[in-house]
């Protein structure tokens, strides 16, 4: 059963272990900017969006478990975006060495490309893995900054 709670600046789904999970956390996430207006770098949050579910899918997300989306919108235009999991383990970002046709592995430059922060913390079970968009990039883009504790994974900043 996928659960979502609304509230004007943050949005959370869960997602069970399903290879139409991360669709679903996508289209969530397109409904959310669309709710808050947000058009820049829109394509850059639902790309990492799906990176960032499908990681949890593959690598984080044990048997008979599921997974979390929680989207924040601070008013001053920032948006963070958090998959939590409950897989244990360091999250490892991986230089592609095999051939350029190949569809894994590329997920997570993917996101520090993307975004404007990106990182990873620990929560129990499990971790977090998230990535911030500043406003300053974007005409609205952006999401609720909330620093939290956490190894510092890429990006510029702390988190």
């Amino acid at each position: 059963m996928n659960v979502e709670l609304q509230h004007p600046y943050t949005r959370e789904a869960f997602y069970r272990r399903d290879r139409r999970s991360v669709g679903r956390a996508r289209d969530f996430a397109r409904a959310a900017l669309s709710d808050w207006r947000i058009t820049a770098r829109a394509d850059d949050v639902l790309l990492c969006v799906s990176e960032l579910a499908t990681n949890a899918l593959l690598h984080g997300v044990p048997p008979g478990r599921g997974f979390g989306l929680r989207l924040a919108h601070h008013p001053d235009g920032a948006l963070r975006v958090e998959v939590h999991d409950s897989g244990g383990g360091e999250v490892r970002v991986q230089v592609p060495d095999r051939s350029p046709e190949s569809e894994h592995g590329r997920g997570l430059l993917l996101v520090a490309a993307l975004a404007d922060e990106w990182g990873v913390g620990e929560r129990n079970p499990g971790k977090v893995v998230w990535a911030e968009f500043d406003s300053d990039r974007g005409e609205a883009a952006g999401f609720l900054v909330s620093r939290r504790r956490g190894r510092r994974a890429g990006g510029r900043g702390t988190g």
